[in-house]
């Protein structure tokens, strides 16, 4: 079996992830959410407006403010939305999937175990060698 085959394999093991499948249908929930995507549409004709106004040569600073802080507010308010805040937590969920999938990808690539290299990269040097995976 080849590399590429060996890829698909692992797509298909991605797939069958309890985190895919959260982040699935997270995605499924938010796109027919209809209060978040009226909110979202409203957030982006807002954005357009402060673009539009922006590029004025003769800028209303009034109500640049204004439609800044109307943006910021609708921000707000979009991320707390429940659906909106179980996508944010199922979409970390699934990068930190691929971020460990990638990071023992690119250890084994550069030599190391696939079997014992860490899932993730290390956060930091604290300065004692002994917890390390190791500089390189």
């Amino acid at each position: 079996m080849n590399v590429i085959e060996k890829t698909r394999e692992l797509g298909k093991a991605i797939q069958e992830d309890e985190r895919y499948k959260k982040y699935m249908q997270a995605c499924t929930d938010n796109d027919t959410d209809t209060e978040i995507q009226n909110a979202i549409g409203k957030f982006n004709q807002l954005r357009s407006a402060l673009s539009i106004e922006m590029q004025k040569p003769d800028k209303d600073a009034d109500k640049m403010t204004s439609l800044d802080t109307e943006i910021k507010e609708l921000y707000d308010e979009i991320m707390a939305m429940p659906k909106m805040v179980a996508f944010n937590e199922a979409k970390a969920e699934m990068d930190a999937l691929l971020g460990s999938v990638n990071y023992i990808i690119s250890m084994s690539a550069n030599g190391e175990d696939p079997e014992t290299c860490p899932a993730e990269a290390p956060h930091s040097c604290g300065g004692n060698c002994g917890s390390c995976g190791g500089c390189h």
